[in-house]
């Protein structure tokens, strides 16, 4: 019979040789640039086809801005065709700039004008509020006769009304006398002339009124002075000359 210490080396050799021994793998070695090589090769074709789908990309932009260029080109060609037809030749082309630098001096004196009625608008204003007339008063401001035509002048005029208890509103007509000079002599018209046409004189407001209108003369006649009449009934408020 085996010894002890026997027994024990069989039982380990049959344990690591015998069929219950774990199984033995036998694993092939492959060389690293088998497995570099295909995994660079799979890179490459990667980033290859990244580059080509950008390249599409940047060419379908590139394609509509070429598109959008040559619609604005095409555009800018029929507005010159378009001009060069309105403008015709160079002299006609100076002839419209002219005419557009007289427009645009025309509209600066416009604007010009009405600044200064404007600031004149504002400077009766004041006066107004630092005025101390007794109540209810009506007062002709800024009255003023400007040519308009032959025959024709243009007034302007603004009415102010400090109110009373008695009287919140004023309510009243005007009145033109004009005097002029034809042929020598000088004779004077009153304003309106038929009764028919007094009610285009008539004014009612409570504080401030502008009134614009035309007074005719003969054709010929010289124009010698202009004043305006605020009457109640027939008694006279206020009254002015014109500055012509």
């Amino acid at each position: 019979m085996p010894s002890p210490a026997v027994s024990l080396r069989l039982r380990k050799f049959r344990r690591r040789f015998g069929i219950a021994a774990p199984r033995l793998v036998v694993r092939r070695h492959i060389a690293w640039p088998w497995v570099v090589f295909p995994l660079g090769a799979l890179v490459l074709c990667s980033l290859g086809g990244f580059l080509w789908v950008l390249q599409n990309n940047q060419a379908g932009v590139l394609e509509r801005e070429l598109a959008a260029l040559r619609a604005q080109v095409l555009h800018q060609a029929d507005e010159l065709m378009v001009l060069r037809a309105t403008a015709g030749t160079e002299k006609n082309a100076v002839h419209i700039e002219r005419t557009a630098q007289q427009g645009l001096l025309a509209r600066l004196k416009s604007v010009e004008d009405e600044n200064s009625l404007l600031r004149e608008d504002v400077r009766l204003f004041e006066r107004l509020l630092l005025s101390s007339d007794e109540e209810a008063a009506v007062r002709i401001e800024g009255f003023r006769v400007v040519p308009d035509g032959a025959g024709r002048y243009r007034y302007r005029l603004i009415l102010f009304f400090k109110p009373a208890k008695q009287a919140p509103e004023f309510r009243g007509r005007l009145q033109f006398l004009v005097s002029f000079e034809q042929e020598g002599k000088i004779q004077r018209l009153s304003l309106p002339e038929k009764k028919e046409l007094a009610s285009t004189s008539l004014v009612e407001f409570k504080t401030m009124l502008r009134r614009e209108g035309v007074v005719e003369i003969p054709e010929g006649a010289v124009l010698r002075g202009v004043e305006v009449r605020v009457l109640q009934g027939d008694t006279l408020r206020a009254n002015k000359i014109a500055q012509y």
